[in-house]
């Protein structure tokens, strides 16, 4: 009962929050990438689905370092060749802060950032292309928060991998479509005490 309690408060407590506070020093991002539209820039690559779990701590206000992990499945149709792509690395993100460089906030409720991931994973398409090596991407996107503490998120990425197979490099641009919830540790642990 006591941890049912201690999360409607840490929901509670995050609605409360300022639309600044979910990236500042000390706080978690945690959210996945739901939807992604891969666009292959090798022959043979296609057309995906897949899901990004993802969860990063803020270093200092507006910069976030954490891990990823990413699978994903394709089977376009009868008879076509069945896509597996995977990975799990480390990423990082730099948001832009309002004015910053001549940027401006859509709407006052979301941020522009910058991504950047690098592991290891691979890519497969049966009798086609695979790779299997270094994973690693970078693009820009925007979180839009519905709520101080909850964003939807959209980013424009270029994805690759390079190492082994009989492709040296794979390669495609997507478009990713998902959400982050951003945690206040601060507030986490001063409820924590209090519920002691």
């Amino acid at each position: 009962m006591k941890k049912l309690i201690f999360a409607g408060i840490l929901a509670a407590t995050g609605l409360t929050a300022t639309a600044n506070a979910q990236i500042q020093e000390g706080n978690w991002m945690v959210g996945s990438t739901l939807a992604t539209s891969n666009f292959g820039l090798n022959s043979g690559a296609g057309y995906d689905f897949s899901i990004e779990p993802r969860a990063a701590y803020f270093i200092k206000d507006n910069v976030a370092v954490g891990g990823y992990v990413k699978l994903g499945f394709l089977k376009s149709g009868k008879g076509e060749a069945t896509q597996f792509n995977y990975g799990v690395g480390a990423l990082g993100r730099y948001f832009l802060s309002p004015g910053e460089k001549g940027v401006d906030n859509l709407l006052n409720h979301g941020r522009w950032f910058f991504e950047g991931n690098v592991g290891i994973g691979g890519t497969s398409v049966e009798n086609g292309i695979s790779t299997t090596g270094l994973d690693f991407g970078v693009g820009p996107g925007y979180s839009y928060f519905i709520t101080p503490n909850i964003g939807v998120e959209g980013l424009l990425k270029y994805n690759g991998v390079t190492g082994f197979g009989n492709e040296g490099l794979t390669s495609k641009l997507s478009f990713n479509v998902g959400f982050s919830i951003y945690l206040p540790t601060s507030k986490a642990k001063e409820v924590a005490n209090d519920i002691k």
